[in-house]
Formats: C-alpha cells, sequence, structure tokens
C-alpha cells in the first residue's frame, strides 16, 4: 500500500506540472453522436498542421448533453474554459484565438474552472453557473474533468484512497457500519437501506459470496448509470471490491446492457489495468484479499432490471423473476448469498468511505440522505445529467438548473422514476424530491429518470406510451402482470381512438390496482403509476377524450378535425397538392374544403399553408 500511495504523490506532481496547452474532448456517446469523434480529428489535424507542442485527449460527459460536442481548453496557469456546440469548423477559431493568443472566444464559452488561477472575466465558473450553482457533484466530480480510461488519472484525483484505508485500518464490520451510518439507500429504484442489505450478506451462512453490480439500465429517457460507467467506471469497480471486502465475497459481476458498447468497453480497460496494478484479483495491495470481477453483457431485457430475473440471465438461464423469499442476499447467485446495488450506489461507496458516514448524511433530507443523479429529458432547454442533494424541488430542478419549457411553452408535467413512474402536475413543483414525497404524490424515485412534458402534451397518450412500453417488456410469468397490462393498454387505445366509455375510468384504476397489488416483481408492481397519476392529476382530460370526442393537446390524431377558414383562404392549392390522401379539393384562388372522410389527420396541409387558414380542432 505504501507503493501505491508513493505512486499518488508522483501523478499528483506530474499533474500539476501544465507545462503546455491541452485540448480535451467529451467522447462520451453524448458527446460522439453530436459528433465529438469528428471534432477530435479537426483538433488533431490543426494541430499537426501549426506544428504545435499540444496534448489532445479525451473526457466523458459532464453532464450538459444539450451543448455537446464538448471541447475544454487548458493553458499552463490558466483556467480550464469549456466550450460547447464545437464545430470542426469551429476549431481553426479556436485554436488560433484561444491557444495561440491566449484569449478565450467568450461567445462560445460554457463555463470556466480556475482553481488557484485567476477566473477570465465574462465566463461563468463552475461551480458556479446557473447549470451547476444548485447541484452538488459527488458520483458525477470526475465526470467530464479526468480521462475515464487513465488508472493515473483515477489514482490522481484520490481514486482507491477509500479501499487503501478499508484494508489498512477497518474489519468488515466496520465498513458496513460506516455505510449504515451514511443513510446510503439504493440508487436503483426501491431506495433499500444499502449497509442493511450489505449486513444481510454479510451474516448468511455460506463459504461462498458474490457481488452483482445492477447496470441493466432501460428506462426510456435514462443514462445515468452509462454516463458513470462511461466517465468513471474505477468508482464502480472500487465500490465493488469494499462491498466484497465488507460481505465476504471474492467475486463479483457487472451486468450491463450489451446496447452500451462504449460503458463494457471502458469497464473491460479499467479492470484489466486495476488487474496489472495489483487492486483486483489475487492479494490486492498485499493484504491477502481477493477479489474477481467479470462483465456479464444482457440482451437488453427490461425485465432483467429486476435482481431475481438478472441474476438468472447471469446464471445464462431465462431471465425471468422468481417468488422471494429467499431474498438474493441469502441465496442468490448459484444459490449463494448474493448482494445486489446498482451503478449509482456503489459509486458512492468510496466517497463514502473516504469522508466519513456522517459528511454523507449532512446532505439531502432526514430519511433521504446524500445526493441523487437524475437524467433531464424531454421538453426543456437544457437536457442532461445533474447530481443535486436530495430533498431539492422539482421547480429549482426543472427550470433553474434546466432553464425551463423549450420555447418558453407552459409546462403540463414531469414524468419520475423511469415508465413506472407517475406524471406529477403544475401544483406539485414544490414538491421535494426524496423517497418518501414523491412515493406520497404518486410516483417513485427510480433509478433518476425525468421527462418533462409541455402543453402539447397528451398525458392520455403519455399513459399509453409507457404502458405499451412496460407491457411488451413484461416477461409474462404471472398472471396480473401479463393481462393486466394487455387490458389497460387496450382501454387507453380505446380511449386514444375515441372509442372510450366513462365506464373504462373506472375499470382501469380498478384493474392498475390489482396489478399493483398482485404483480410477482417490481416491473408489474409498478407499471401501473403512469396510469394512476394520471387518472388522479389529469382526469378532465381522459373525460374529454371520452365525452367531447376530443384530444385538448391535438395529439390522439383519431380525434383530430382539420378544417380551413374560408375566410381566410387565399385558393392558392398549396394545401391540396400537399395532401397525400387526396381530401381538400377547391377551385383555384378560391377557398378549399377539406373532406373528413378522405383525410387522415397528418397535418401536411397546415404545415404547408401560409396564411394560417387551417385549424386543428
Amino acid at each position: 500500500m505504501q507503493d501505491l500511495k508513493e505512486w499518488r504523490e508522483t501523478l499528483q506532481q506530474q499533474s500539476h506540472r501544465g507545462d503546455r496547452p491541452s485540448l480535451t474532448v467529451g467522447m462520451s456517446t453524448c458527446g460522439q453522436a453530436a459528433g465529438g469523434a469528428k471534432v477530435m480529428a479537426a483538433l488533431e489535424e490543426e494541430i499537426a498542421r501549426r506544428g504545435l507542442q499540444v496534448d489532445i485527449s479525451q473526457t466523458s460527459c459532464i453532464g450538459m448533453c444539450y451543448a455537446e460536442p464538448i471541447v475544454e481548453v487548458a493553458l499552463p496557469g490558466k483556467p480550464r474554459v469549456f466550450y460547447g456546440d464545437v464545430t470542426p469548423e469551429r476549431v481553426p477559431t479556436l485554436v488560433e484565438k484561444h491557444v495561440l493568443q491566449g484569449e478565450p472566444v467568450r461567445e462560445w464559452a460554457l463555463i470556466q474552472l480556475s482553481g488557484e488561477a485567476t477566473p477570465y472575466e465574462g465566463i461563468p465558473v463552475m461551480p458556479g453557473s446557473t447549470y451547476y450553482g444548485r447541484q452538488v457533484r459527488v458520483v458525477t466530480s470526475r465526470l467530464g474533468l479526468t480521462n475515464p480510461e487513465s488508472l493515473e488519472e483515477y489514482i490522481a484525483t484520490g481514486g482507491y484512497e477509500a479501499l487503501e484505508k478499508v484494508l489498512g485500518q477497518m474489519t468488515p464490520e466496520q465498513v458496513i457500519e460506516e455505510i449504515k451510518i451514511s443513510g446510503l439507500r439504493g440508487r436503483g429504484g426501491a431506495g433499500f437501506p444499502t449497509g442493511l442489505k450489505w449486513s444481510f450478506t454479510r451474516q448468511a451462512p455460506g463459504d461462498k459470496k458474490y457481488v452483482v453490480c445492477n447496470a441493466d439500465e432501460g428506462d426510456p429517457g435514462a443514462f445515468m448509470d452509462r454516463s458513470v460507467l462511461e466517465g468513471d467506471p474505477f468508482s464502480v469497480i472500487e465500490g465493488m471490491t469494499i462491498a466484497a471486502y465488507a460481505i465476504g465475497a471474492d467475486e463479483g459481476y457487472i451486468y450491463c446492457r450489451a446496447e452500451y458498447p462504449l460503458a463494457i468497453k471502458r469497464l473491460k480497460m479499467a479492470i484489466a489495468a486495476a488487474g496489472e496494478k495489483g487492486l483486483l484479483g489475487r492479494d490486492i495491495l498485499g493484504t491477502g484479499f481477493n477479489f474477481d470481477l467479470h462483465i456479464k453483457a444482457g440482451a437488453g431485457a427490461f425485465v432483467c432490471g429486476e435482481e431475481t430475473a438478472l441474476l438468472a440471465s447471469i446464471e445464462g438461464r431465462q431471465g425471468m423473476p422468481r417468488v422471494r423469499p429467499p431474498f438474493p442476499a441469502q441465496q442468490g447467485l448459484w444459490g449463494k448469498p448474493t448482494n445486489i446495488n446498482n451503478v449509482e450506489t456503489y459509486a458512492n461507496v468510496p466517497f463514502i468511505i473516504k469522508n466519513g458516514g456522517q459528511w454523507f448524511a449532512s446532505m439531502g433530507t432526514e430519511k433521504s440522505k446524500g445526493t441523487k443523479v437524475f437524467c433531464l429529458t424531454g421538453k426543456i432547454k437544457k437536457t442532461g445529467l445533474i447530481e443535486v442533494p436530495m430533498g431539492i424541488t422539482l421547480r429549482e430542478i426543472i427550470f433553474d438548473i434546466a432553464g425551463g419549457i423549450q420555447d418558453d411553452k407552459q409546462f403540463k408535467a414531469v414524468q419520475i422514476g423511469g415508465p413506472s413512474g407517475g406524471c406529477l402536475p403544475e401544483d406539485k413543483l414544490d414538491l421535494p424530491v426524496d423517497y418518501e414525497s414523491l412515493t406520497a404524490a404518486g410516483a417513485i424515485m427510480g433509478s433518476g429518470g425525468m421527462v418533462v412534458m409541455d402543453e402539447n402534451t397528451c398525458m392520455v397518450d403519455v399513459a399509453r406510451f409507457f404502458l405499451n412500453f412496460t407491457q411488451a417488456e413484461s416477461c409474462g410469468k404471472c398472471t396480473p402482470c401479463r393481462e393486466g397490462t394487455k387490458r389497460m393498454l387496450e382501454i387507453l387505445t380505446r380511449i386514444c381512438e375515441g372509442e372510450g366509455r366513462m365506464e373504462d375510468l373506472d375499470t382501469l384504476e380498478t384493474l392498475a390496482r390489482v396489478v399493483k397489488n398482485t404483480a410477482l416483481c417490481g416491473l408489474g408492481q409498478t407499471c401501473p403509476n403512469p396510469i394512476l397519476s394520471t387518472l388522479q392529476y389529469f382526469r378532465h382530460e381522459y373525460e374529454a377524450h371520452i365525452k367531447d370526442k376530443r384530444c385538448p393537446a391535438h395529439v390522439c390524431q383519431a380525434l383530430l378535425v382539420y378544417t380551413i377558414d374560408a375566410g381566410k383562404c387565399t385558393g392558392c392549392g398549396a394545401c391540396a397538392r400537399a395532401c397525400p390522401a387526396g381530401a381538400i379539393s377547391g377551385e383555384k384562388k378560391q377557398p378549399h374544403r377539406i373532406d373528413p372522410a378522405l383525410c387522415i389527420k397528418c397535418g401536411s396541409c397546415m404545415e404547408k399553408c401560409k396564411f394560417g387558414a387551417i385549424s386543428r380542432l
């Protein structure tokens, strides 16, 4: 362990030199999808063309997904400046003005990280910027700031200090007690106390135990786990190693969906690098502690996010849940005691051990301690990844951090907790984000996905969309989920198509509660939440679909009616030419009309009309 300490000190001294400029490109999935690889290639070409001595490297998602591709420019002794929406065409200007002339291009700059350097004027300083001002970065503290493929950078920024402390100074029982003191609850959705789960596995009889990381992130609009795995894989590995020591395990698995190829690639690199340095495998840090770690790529079944289905998948069986008890802590992988936590839970562990349980418990609320990572998606101005203290309000997240609703439209709802979460209306915006408050309001914390909806969203259609997803992903093992989701989906589809009846609402609510109370696993028990919450808060929209045969948000096509205002129509014929169904007729320079029997309600006519003569009812 002395060797690791000396290595860290050497790496820290080297990182402080800063003797030449550096350029860093965000190369996580979001950055690459936005064109990060092309920007990286343009930077390399420009630097080579000018013959400059400049370091070019990669980093992960810093959280501002809305501004990708993001490039960081750092000069010796100067603040690190992050530029957003960088294109290959902007590269020569960035190099010329910032790298060569030493002056940042302020109109393109997002934020700066000053450290001990004097900040540049006119550029927000992280974390004081609007986006980061309300955040507290723990799990995400390295994201966008270090190279996720470099064990050296992880070590230099405090990595493996927690494992050193655990193996050199703490007993397994002391480690578990520190996690209990922290109040850390499972960040995968259920919020079960982590320290308590670890103690159950520790106390379970058996000479073989396992540690498993649930990285099967399947929620639409969720990318928390992916971002952490891509941006700081060593923290998850270190957290799992500490958990293994605490419960008495010598082997572990990371179950990651195959749709996350970059996360799997970086995990493999991290596991190999840690093994080469004696931080994984046999006799870790010379203490006699052994821990081997494997990766299992899942095929993408949403139900495998349920822990017993996940274990079955690792074992090579069909991923289907089983009845509990026995719980995995007593009888898990291959019948052995197994501890299962998700990515964010394990990533918190090194920080808790290093800083102390009381430090973590000082953040958040009385029953929901620490911070939580969320994905912000939907109709907001700043989509991305954030980490905030528990207890922050929905209003602060959506309007202060995310900048409010796109095009300044009216907020309608936020769906929190993935496809099994609830949809909360405007009068719930001041609700504190913690496990108890969200559950009481009809939503769940889930793994941390937030989908924001504006005035143009149909809440009946939203309920149908999410139920369609969970119904398709149901394993079909238990009757309540297999049959109940089908019947509920049939009713929702009928309502969206204008064939609903008022008694459908009572039937829908009864079915939802039966499924919620009798389904075998978490998928079935929570999939009715979008229905129950929209019935509770947006019942008037259901009634409009049924009574008035009208979709207030103009989303459900079967209920739409397109008409032409004869007073505004000039008879130009643009609408008729755009109509694929030939439903529009009329003489030239005379008002036209739409035949409702032929209209397929595609909206092409409305898009083409320059005079505002076509309306949608």
